[in-house]
């Protein structure tokens, strides 16, 4: 066996590195200023911001290591494998956690308020505890605790972004075609257009929200249906953030030209994420704004 075959096939063990104690000291201090925040206490939110920026340091300085250790050819087929198995791993630890979040919409709407409204013989609670409820959606909870919104509509700005993520969908994967064909012009294009259109999602839903808050009364503590809502639609937009920060990086890396038609498997590694934000948004919209 040849030297470059047998390294080729050879376990890669990763250098010592800092960052994971430093990423440690950043989580602690965020959960310690998150919580000292909620209890009103003032140093909260300066130790949140700090935790945040630790956090924030670390991925820069970590990404950048590996980043440096891909281009210097130190990594092999094992790798390549490990790294595919990883993010092949966290997308599924993804579906759990958004599947988390539609079920309890699912178990809301289809358990919890027929009961509530004496369905099952359930009279005790209809008639005694919640006299008078009737299970219709969208609900603000039984006896109007959560006040008085108005719902959201699936026409407008929702509508408006379905089209453009799904737009965005599509011209990732022009920009992958591109990178195949060693188009440098086509994959850094489609990249570009790619980042717009994410983050123009995020804008509109930005103003989506404050509209919400302020023309519609809908807040988190509007019953179920606004805790739900702010909730599938706020996780979903953080994700659809992070997904154009990442894709902003690698249209940078993109542009001085990291990536090879043979290897480029941290520009897959993002499609893979942008498609699953690309469905997890459809099912939202369809269950959370139609249904």
């Amino acid at each position: 066996m040849s030297a470059e075959a047998h390294a080729g096939n050879r376990y890669y063990i990763p250098n010592g590195t800092h960052w994971p104690i430093i990423g440690s000291v950043g989580l602690f201090t965020t959960a310690v200023g998150a919580a000292t925040w909620l209890e009103d206490m003032d140093f909260g939110k300066y130790l949140f911001v700090l935790g945040l920026l630790i956090l924030f340091g670390m991925m820069f300085g970590w990404f950048g290591t590996v980043i440096r250790e891909s281009l210097s050819g130190t990594y092999n087929a094992q790798v390549d494998r490990s790294f595919r198995w990883g993010m092949t791993f966290f997308i599924f630890s993804e579906v759990m956690f958004f599947g988390a979040f539609f079920g309890a919409l699912f178990y809301a709407r289809v358990f919890v308020q027929p009961w509530l409204g004496g369905a099952s013989n359930n009279l005790f609670t209809n008639l005694l505890l919640w006299k008078g409820y009737e299970p219709t959606w969208p609900s603000n909870g039984p006896a109007g605790l959560g006040g008085a919104f108005e719902a959201m509509k699936p026409l407008g700005i929702p509508a408006l972004n379905t089209l453009i993520l799904l737009s965005s969908g599509l011209t990732v994967t022009l920009a992958h075609w591109g990178l195949k064909e060693n188009n440098r012009k086509k994959l850094v294009f489609f990249l570009a257009l790619t980042v717009i259109l994410g983050f123009s999602f995020v804008v509109l839903q930005a103003h989506e929200y404050i509209h919400a808050y302020t023309e519609q009364n809908l807040t988190l503590g509007s019953g179920i249906y606004g805790t739900t809502f702010f909730m599938l639609t706020g996780f979903h937009g953080l994700h659809v953030t992070i997904g154009a920060i990442m894709l902003t990086v690698i249209m940078v890396r993109a542009i001085r030209g990291h990536f090879t038609p043979q290897n480029h498997f941290a520009f897959e590694a993002i499609t893979w994420y942008w498609h699953f934000v690309d469905v997890v948004w459809l099912g939202l919209y369809i269950f959370v704004y139609w249904l």
